[in-house]
């Protein structure tokens, strides 16, 4: 119901706007005002103008309350709806600079300023010469912290990689299946310009000559085809180190058909071993054992019987393997079903109970 204007001597009229009257005036600027706002419970007027100062009016006293300068001049002032900032653009400047309301903070006095105030210069908000020196020299320092990448053994830690890295390996055949285009692509034939004649009585096309890369063979012979992957030589290292790190990095950055592929090569019959079939199990023996990337041991393990259930039941030392790594999963969803069920009985007492 209020409405504030800007005169030419520099001073301002706040108008009742049901009674049309001038109800407070306000002088104490010395340039062009160029831009105000009210606060949004309508108890304050903050002013800007030419002569670098922003000022706060309060309306029911009809006094100056706060007052700063800055550098440059500023021509937008706006308050945010809660109050909490103010927002100013200035001379020369494409940047919109914050303020804190200080009154939300602490208790504040907001006592009238006398008429001859002096206000201070404040700093625009931003990063100074000093902060950029200061992050420059907190980045060299070796005693930053580092979060830890699991924070209890006795905890279950996520590998954080998206659900499309492991979630579909199951389905992969039903992927490529609907996938599958409807028709192989055709490569158009190729003929030259200028298609040359036989010499003779009836005239007919020269054929092109086929090359020798042509009339080859296109079968491969099967022992070009058994090499070792860089993830099963890596497994093999590991099977005799005992530290999976290196092939578990090798799988995280494999795609889901890759991973596959991998996974299939572990048999004699792609080129590996069937050492590697009892290394792969140690190695999510072992990421279960730690607790770490929890979901991927899951997805890894699923896709692994998948391939080579059969192949493993014959082996009685990978079935052994696989009894112990059964043992270990049976314990530790034991242990999470206990946590699940003791946090879902304290939700529903915390929901139903008269606390």
């Amino acid at each position: 119901g209020m409405l504030a204007m800007a005169l030419d001597d520099f001073t301002l009229a706040v108008v009742d706007i049901e009674t049309r009257r001038i109800v407070r005036k306000f002088a104490g600027h010395h340039g062009n005002i160029t831009d105000m706002t009210f606060s949004p419970d309508g108890r304050w007027l903050v002013t800007t103008a030419m002569d670098c100062t922003i000022r706060t009016w309060d309306l029911p006293s009809g006094s100056l309350v706060d007052c700063f300068l800055v550098a440059m001049a500023a021509v937008g002032v706006s308050m945010s709806p809660t109050g909490d900032f103010l927002a100013t653009a200035h001379v020369d400047s494409l940047g919109i600079y914050l303020w804190n309301n200080r009154s939300l903070c602490g208790p504040v006095g907001l006592r009238p300023l006398p008429a001859d105030y002096h206000p201070v210069e404040e700093t625009l908000p931003g990063v100074t010469e000093e902060d950029t020196a200061q992050e420059v020299t907190s980045e060299e320092t070796d005693d930053a912290y580092q979060s830890a990448e699991q924070l209890g053994v006795e905890l279950v830690t996520l590998s954080l990689m998206p659900e499309s890295r492991w979630k579909s390996l199951l389905h992969l055949d039903a992927i490529k299946k609907r996938n599958k285009p409807v028709a192989p692509p055709a490569a158009p034939p190729t003929a030259p310009f200028f298609l040359p004649t036989v010499p003779g009585l009836m005239p007919q096309f020269q054929l092109p000559p086929t090359t020798k890369q042509e009339t080859e063979s296109k079968f491969l012979p099967w022992g070009s085809l058994a090499q070792r992957s860089e993830f099963g030589s890596a497994l093999e290292s590991a099977l005799e180190s005992g530290s999976f790190d290196q092939p578990l990095r090798l799988l995280k950055d494999c795609g889901p058909a890759g991973v596959s592929v991998e996974l299939t090569c572990l048999t004699a019959g792609g080129g590996g071993a069937n050492n590697l079939l009892l290394a792969f199990i140690l190695m999510i023996d072992r990421m279960l054992a730690t607790g770490r990337d929890f979901d991927l041991a899951h997805a890894y393990l699923a896709l692994f019987l998948k391939l080579h259930l059969r192949m493993l039941s014959q082996d009685a030392v990978a079935m052994e393997a696989l009894l112990r790594l059964s043992s270990r999963l049976e314990s530790g969803w034991a242990d999470l079903q206990a946590s699940f069920n003791q946090s879902l009985c304290l939700l529903s007492y915390t929901k139903s109970a008269l606390l």
